[in-house]
């Protein structure tokens, strides 16, 4: 469970960094695309990666992922922008549902009597921490905003079975393959930042480097433990999968009530508590 805590530890880091962008006037996408160089040249000096790919290397699953993680960072202020703050947050939360299942369909996983509770103590958890109170969000949706929704749904299911599946490759190190995710994510986000720069749709700006830089380093360590915790725990995927999601949950709830004064309300709170029930559960297990 060590790696799942400094997963998520990081994760919330990631968390604060881009919520901090959005008060400092922060392009979160150039940040976003500098990222993935910090990450590429932490995984060189800290996980010393083959850099020779074997030639049966899953070069289409490394690409769907390397395209997902820097193509959902605009997904998501999209749906932000047009479905609010609210509904996006429980699009994300309840995205859940695919990576455990995912985890007894795909990764044949035995399912326990503790896991079963664990599992619907901690549903019932994201439940409560979603601030249903929709303040703020009487304007009108548009219609074409729930694709926006689905996406941010599947697409950060997905990024979650891709992660568990990378780690279980025989072949093929998670080392050399956080090489090639990164290095694919950065020229694609690169290739996104050239397009939008040209075309007059965003100005550079130099000290975003450095920004992504810094949330580079907290994305890594993220990554990697995530990872980590897969393999440590390779047979229980639904541990990870929940562990890390609630404690996300739990963190970010505590964070955003301490540093950032947001209001909780009791059946919020009374999530929280669940949650904390669940992991332990679930950890047991």
């Amino acid at each position: 469970m060590l790696y799942i805590i400094l997963s998520i530890c990081c994760s919330i880091t990631v968390s604060i960094m881009l919520k901090l962008a959005k008060r400092y006037q922060i392009d979160v996408y150039q940040a976003i695309t500098w990222n993935y160089s910090m990450a590429l040249i932490l995984t060189l000096v800290f996980l010393r990666p083959r850099l020779q790919i074997p030639g049966d290397a899953p070069i289409f699953t490394y690409s769907i992922l390397a395209l997902l993680l820097p193509a959902l960072f605009v997904i998501l202020a999209i749906s932000v922008r047009l479905s609010g703050i609210v509904r996006t947050d429980i699009a994300q939360r309840l995205s859940l549902f695919i990576p455990i299942i995912a985890a007894f369909l795909l990764f044949d996983e035995k399912i326990t009597v503790y896991k079963w509770i664990g599992l619907a103590l901690g549903f019932t958890a994201i439940i409560c921490t979603i601030p249903w109170k929709m303040k703020g969000h009487s304007r009108r949706v548009p219609a074409h905003a729930w694709a926006y929704l689905l996406v941010v749904f599947v697409g950060m299911g997905l990024i979650d079975v891709l992660f568990k599946q990378i780690s279980t490759f025989k072949t093929i190190t998670y080392n050399t393959s956080l090489f090639i995710v990164f290095t694919l994510a950065f020229i694609f986000s690169l290739v996104g930042l050239f397009y939008q720069v040209f075309t007059k749709k965003m100005r550079f700006s130099w000290p975003h480097i450095f920004i992504g830089w810094a949330l580079g380093i907290a994305n890594f360590g993220n990554i990697v433990f995530y990872l980590k915790a897969h393999k440590a725990l390779a047979s229980h995927p639904s541990t990870v999968f929940s562990a890390m999601n609630i404690g996300v949950i739990v963190t970010g709830a505590l964070v955003g009530l301490i540093i950032f004064k947001e209001k909780l309300s009791l059946l919020n709170k009374v999530g929280i508590v669940i949650a904390i029930v669940a992991i332990i559960i679930i950890a047991k297990s």
